[in-house]
């Protein structure tokens, strides 16, 4: 069941406060050290200066690790799924397994048009003439949006799984959305992510294990050959690597 969109939090701080945060804990947590916090580690940092009401999880429902993890420490946190109208069936299958099974709150974000509209205003398949604007439309600004109601937002960003996500720490501020970004997986293996979904029972998108380490809208996403980058199915043949959510 969808779940209409709204600001969980009245009052928050300001910019520079959250800032400062986000650097004092990227510290104290050893970021990119030999002493870095374990993903466990990071959330209870972020319990200890933030509340459930104050976060979000983006979640791209290729797993449930990530909100489990979340869930564990933050009770009834707000799950960000991006509905862009393209997701494969399996997609919307685990975003349903993980309304279920999970001690989450779903929240369906929805971009300004339905695809039917944006075909009228740009032409059928615009993620294949103009992936970019595609993107920007369907995701990066329907996120913008829905993150403007928060202080912090968690995601499942992994430094395996391109080139450029290798240096991507554990928190960091996230200028362009204003608030604190959050990557306590960052560390994680494609392995890692598999054991703790495994470990604790939480749901995995059954293409996963059908050759798609990382999924996205349908017509985006194809299989990936063993031993590629995990990434290497988005955008094949283009040399497009990101969305723009994490740019």
């Amino acid at each position: 069941m969808s779940v209409s969109l709204a600001p969980r939090i009245a009052v928050k701080r300001s910019h520079d406060e959250l800032r400062a945060l986000a650097e004092a804990g990227n510290i104290e947590l050893g970021s990119l050290t030999d002493h870095e916090a374990t993903p466990a580690e990071v959330v209870a940092w972020v319990a200890r200066h933030f509340g459930a009401d104050a976060a979000a999880v983006a979640c791209s429902m290729a797993d449930a690790a990530l909100p489990h993890l979340v869930a564990e420490q933050l009770p009834g946190v707000d799950v960000l799924f991006l509905d862009t109208g393209y997701h494969f069936a399996e997609t919307r299958f685990t975003r349903d397994e993980v309304q279920r099974v999970l001690d989450v709150r779903i929240i369906d974000v929805l971009p300004q048009q339905t695809v039917a509209e944006q075909d009228a205003e740009f032409g059928a398949a615009l993620y294949s003439r103009d992936p970019a604007l595609c993107c920007a439309r369907r995701k990066v600004a329907p996120l913008q949006d829905a993150l403007s109601g928060y202080e912090l937002w968690f995601t499942g960003v992994r430094r395996e799984e391109a080139p450029t996500r290798a240096n991507t720490p554990l928190i960091t501020w996230d200028e362009r959305n204003g608030l604190v970004k959050v990557n306590p997986v960052a560390a994680w293996t494609f392995d890692d992510l598999l054991d703790y979904a495994g470990d604790h029972q939480v749901p995995v998108n059954l293409l996963v294990s059908n050759g798609y380490p990382s999924i996205g809208c349908e017509p985006c996403t194809a299989r990936v050959e063993p031993g590629a980058d995990p990434r290497s199915g988005r955008w094949a043949g283009l040399s497009k690597t990101e969305c723009g959510l994490h740019e």
